[in-house]
């Protein structure tokens, strides 16, 4: 069972179905098979911005971020300390959150000469990635 949680502002379209499809192709490309649960969520340039400048120190947007919640991987020590997580009950690996601005998107898909749907699936895609602990892999 794989639960990813879309959430977006209303005046920006996102296709959902693409969204969760790109989450499962990681986890299929990556074997991953116990259940687990992300959140994806699309946001403007000011809520970026903001986290941006909280989380990292950097004042300005970015396209992605990603919030790890639980390591699928402890002994990998390029992954952030779970920080006192205990393991849910329910046996539900809740990986954490993707957080895409919108605009950064359309930016990009415009620079790249893709769609935007191409573009926000290629960032849940790294953004997933991330999550499992995988950074910067070629594509």
């Amino acid at each position: 069972m794989v639960n990813v949680i879309v959430s977006s502002d209303p005046r920006y379209s996102i296709n959902r179905n693409a969204v969760q499809a790109a989450v499962l192709n990681v986890l299929k490309k990556n074997r991953v098979t116990s259940k687990v649960e992300l959140e994806v969520n699309i946001v403007g340039d000011r809520k970026m911005h903001e986290l941006n400048k909280q989380y990292r120190g950097i004042d300005s947007t970015t396209d992605i971020l990603s919030f790890v919640l639980e390591d699928p991987n402890p002994s990998n020590l390029q992954h952030v300390p779970r920080m006192g997580f205990v393991a849910a009950p329910d046996n539900v690996l809740r990986l954490g959150s993707i957080v895409i601005a919108y605009p950064q998107a359309v930016e990009d898909a415009s620079l790249d000469g893709i769609s935007v749907e191409d573009e926000i699936c290629f960032l849940v895609d790294h953004g997933t990635n991330h999550l499992l602990g995988i950074h910067h892999n070629p594509h």
